[in-house]
């Protein structure tokens, strides 16, 4: 998997990562729910998204490689010590006799007594040679098979070392843990890693310089922090490319895109609750629709307000001009109140809400409440727009107590789970209305304003019920 830092991250089971500067292991992998369990050398453990990982600023391989040898040069005999060396050769003798009927491997050249009887390839196969070499290898005394590296050989471990055999020969039957793990690169100490990691977070906010050029301003840190006899110490400049690209990418992103991530927080949510973070967003609702004064067709706005962690729409507004920061304030106080019950809405669309009776909601509201999230945001996610970054609005929020989280600049991921429920609306009402534009101009009918047989407050009341009844009780798709 790609990682926003750059690199590839390894979601394998014991590997480490690198996130905000601490160190973590792998230490459980579920890709049919997206998501890992991280161990901290610390014990700490949190369970992440591949998504989190993806998109975080600060997140990449660890250059302190474990044991199972990946992003290394392939590990050979020499690696080994004498006495796993013996071992070595014992374990591939058990298994050319498997496959070949002789522990050389080589007919011409049999041992003594070779082939034995349950081991002869002209009347066995190779299923019966591999159940009967486990019953063998399960007969020896425990005591001998760990002594010989042979303890719990079953069927399946020597279906494994076959497998592994066939892309490396001479370790397929090794162990990994017979080889120790390296420790990355040693030349990389302390004073060099926060030279590296000085000058990378200087040259984001310059113009973009090569790599040459960054292991001079490495020198030069080190050189005005520690002194000239501490520049001897720096390692070359192919170790320092080789670690540079490990921690932060090839460096091919444009200097713009890769600066914008440190315009943001710094801070990745963990969603795990619900109203922990409300995305808004604003686009023109793809109906025309008629003005109730002079009954001309019309586009109007809808601002969304999705809450991240349930998918559901926690309200919308409509506006007939482009929206204001009152109407994104008045959105964020709809959001905490329930959503009264409207005259043609049956008992299908008002839900008891889990955990709390009915009856104690509606004396609270002073109204029948329909089936529709509400809570006290605590997060608020917008774009960039002069609407959300209104004084107006910043001082709503803070009276409300809501976080400002606004989203990155160039990076529309952020804000993806709005962008798609606009999407999902599209695709679900809005395309079987009259008056439907299109995406685009090359998409549109040819005469979508006299289509329009739809008000202003037939739209709103029917993208209500809509949402009530059947946005907010579909099953998604993926979680």
């Amino acid at each position: 998997m790609s990682g926003q830092a750059g690199g590839i991250l390894e979601l394998a089971i014991g590997e480490n990562l690198i996130l905000d500067d601490e160190e973590w292991q792998v230490d459980l992998v579920e890709p049919q729910y997206g998501r890992v369990l991280l161990t901290s050398k610390t014990g700490v453990r949190q369970t992440v998204s591949f998504r989190m990982l993806a998109h975080h600023p600060q997140c990449r391989r660890s250059t302190v490689p474990t044991a199972s040898g990946r992003h290394l040069q392939p590990k050979t005999e020499d690696d080994l010590s004498d006495h796993y060396r013996k071992l070595l050769r014992i374990r591939l003798g058990h298994l050319l006799e498997v496959e070949t009927g002789y522990r050389g491997g080589d007919p011409l050249h049999p041992g003594p007594g070779e082939p034995r009887p349950e081991y002869d390839p002209d009347r066995t196969k190779v299923t019966e040679r591999r159940w009967a070499k486990a019953a063998e290898l399960q007969a020896l005394d425990p005591e001998h098979a760990k002594v010989l590296g042979l303890a719990q050989v079953s069927y399946r471990t020597l279906t494994r070392w076959e497998s592994k055999r066939r892309s490396d020969v001479a370790m397929g039957c090794a162990d990994d843990r017979w080889t120790p793990a390296t420790r990355g690169h040693p030349s990389i100490t302390a004073e060099v890693r926060e030279a590296i990691l000085a000058v990378r977070a200087e040259t984001l906010h310059r113009s973009k310089i090569n790599m040459r050029a960054r292991v001079g301003l490495i020198h030069q840190y080190v050189e005005e922090k520690l002194g000239e006899e501490a520049v001897e110490e720096i390692p070359s400049y192919g170790t320092l490319r080789v670690v540079w690209q490990e921690w932060f990418g090839t460096g091919r992103a444009r200097q713009r895109y890769a600066r914008s991530v440190l315009e943001s927080t710094g801070e990745h949510v963990l969603i795990e609750r619900p109203g922990q973070v409300v995305a808004l967003d604003t686009t023109v609702l793809p109906v025309m629709v008629r003005e109730s004064v002079f009954h001309e067709p019309v586009t109007v706005h809808l601002t969304l307000a999705l809450d991240v962690y349930t998918h559901s729409i926690v309200g919308f507004r409509m506006t007939l001009v482009s929206d204001t920061s009152t109407d994104v304030a008045m959105l964020l106080r709809d959001l905490t109140m329930p959503l009264p019950m409207r005259a043609d809405w049956g008992e299908d669309m008002e839900w008891p809400y889990p955990g709390v009776p009915a009856a104690l909601v509606a004396e609270f509201a002073g109204h029948p409440v329909a089936a529709l999230p509400f809570f006290a945001p605590e997060t608020v996610t917008t774009d960039h727009g002069s609407v959300y970054r209104n004084h107006h609005l910043v001082q709503a929020q803070h009276v409300l107590g809501v976080k400002v989280l606004p989203a990155r600049v160039l990076r529309p991921t952020d804000k993806q789970a709005v962008e798609r429920a606009f999407g999902a609306i599209r695709s679900m009402l809005f395309e079987y209305l009259p008056g439907y534009i299109g995406v685009d101009a090359s998409d549109r009918g040819v005469d979508p304003e006299g289509d329009a047989v739809l008000t202003i407050a037939e739209m709103e009341h029917l993208l209500a019920t809509w949402i009530v009844k059947i946005f907010t009780d579909r099953e998604l798709c993926c979680p």
